[in-house]
């Protein structure tokens, strides 16, 4: 069993911020950025899910990375399988800031066969695993696991500071979620000192939480590990040959009553209540989310200095709306609207438009997200729909009113979102030989 930590038990103010610097300092992070995202459908037909772009000018990984910088976890590990070009591309250009000469950096680890020929990672704690000689050489105390498809901000400090104050071997982050909803998660049983006495994950009857039937406390999918712990775990999950090497499926089930393991509520630090964590996996999710941010006081604030999410930007000129005529009229209403668009004589209503975007003559966009670099002809409808990158939308185009039109051609989701790629266009922006 490992040793345990010697335990705080009265931290005073003044020592507080010098103890949590100092537990960050000590802390690897590693993010998980392997998997597609199916349930996004064709938006991860050619990236993975934590490149998909997010928020008018981000990608989904630059929450988790950003939440770490700002925490002052400087040592990060990115481990990448599925279709991670555009993700590598993306962390090349924009995450390269980090300080070198002061150990600071944002490393990538894809899957390299490293244990074995043939061998790609099998699921997430084995991502972990086949990359263990290259964690033991970074020497720190505890190991900070993230997953990079969530959108969220997060003091990883406190989680940190709470793991050692309660002596755990293993804090879970957790959230909770109505009990319906509850399948889809890792959901946790917990005493009133929050040990976690019981975890099953995606259960079919997923038990409430204590005091509150209706709700379940559910895993976020990040785990704060002792280090020499969480090597022993994985070490000894990776000869179990019935095991599918998953953190939520396997290690942490394993561990519930033999270890100490603890749950840390994500709560806000002010009021106490629970904070902002989207688990935008779906498309119907995603779409909501976006259009979330057009709220006058979204539950995400992006505008908040104190906070900042990084990402790599483009040098672009500034969103130009065009024309002013009585018949025509550049305009954007309730909506995001990103460096390099160009409105012209086109309406724009509670929609959110990424960079690069071009809206023409005598079209409308309404209730819609448009991903980058997207031409929309003149003259078109659109509504309650996701226009992938590079999209080329001819003139007179309508989506969004025909449904069963529009499933002939797109994607169309459970409530009533089009999802329109390159692909479905029959614009073939990647060429596969």
């Amino acid at each position: 069993m490992v040793k345990k930590t010697q335990k705080n038990d009265k931290l005073d103010q003044s020592s507080h911020g010098r103890f949590v610097s100092l537990l960050t300092k000590d802390t690897l992070g590693l993010v998980l950025a392997g998997g597609r995202g199916s349930r996004l459908k064709d938006l991860t037909e050619w990236r993975a899910k934590p490149a998909v772009p997010f928020a008018g000018k981000f990608r989904i990984i630059d929450f988790t990375l950003s939440n770490c910088i700002n925490s002052g976890v400087r040592q990060i590990g990115v481990l990448t399988q599925y279709k991670a070009h555009s993700l590598i591309k993306h962390l090349q250009k924009g995450w390269g800031f980090l300080g070198g000469q002061l150990g600071e950096a944002v490393d990538l680890l894809p899957a390299s066969q490293r244990v074995s020929e043939g061998s790609w990672y099998t699921g997430t704690a084995d991502a972990v695993y086949q990359n263990l000689d290259i964690i033991r050489a970074y020497e720190k105390s505890y190991i900070l696991v993230l997953a990079g498809d969530h959108i969220y901000k997060m003091d990883y400090g406190r989680m940190l500071a709470y793991h050692v104050e309660q002596q755990a071997d293993l804090t879970v982050g957790c959230i909770e979620v109505p009990l319906q909803e509850a399948c889809a998660f890792g959901v946790m049983s917990v005493d009133e000192d929050h040990r976690v006495h019981e975890f099953n994950e995606k259960p079919d009857n997923p038990k409430p939480m204590p005091g509150n039937n209706a709700m379940a406390l559910a895993s976020m999918g990040i785990y704060v590990f002792t280090t020499e712990f969480l090597y022993e775990q994985l070490i000894k999950d990776a000869d179990t040959p019935t095991s599918r090497h998953d953190f939520g499926g396997d290690i942490i089930p394993s561990v519930i009553g033999a270890y100490r393991a603890f749950a840390y509520p994500f709560r806000d630090v002010q009021s106490g209540t629970q904070s902002y964590w989207r688990d935008v996996g779906t498309v119907d999710a995603y779409w909501k989310a976006n259009l979330e941010l057009i709220d006058p006081v979204p539950e995400l604030n992006l505008y908040d200095k104190t906070w900042p999410i990084w990402t790599y930007q483009e040098q672009l000129p500034p969103a130009k709306f065009i024309f002013d005529d009585e018949d025509r009229q550049g305009v954007a209403i309730n909506s995001m609207v990103s460096g390099g668009c160009i409105i012209q004589g086109a309406l724009v209503r509670h929609s959110l438009l990424f960079s690069q975007v071009a809206v023409r003559n005598a079209s409308q966009i309404i209730d819609s997200v448009v991903l980058p670099e997207v031409n929309i002809g003149q003259n078109c409808k659109i509504r309650r729909a996701i226009i992938d990158k590079g999209c080329q939308i001819e003139d007179n185009t309508s989506i969004g009113w025909d449904e069963e039109a529009d499933a002939e051609r797109f994607y169309v989701s459970p409530e009533g979102v089009v999802l329109v790629t390159p692909d479905m266009l029959h614009q073939n922006l990647h060429y596969v030989r």
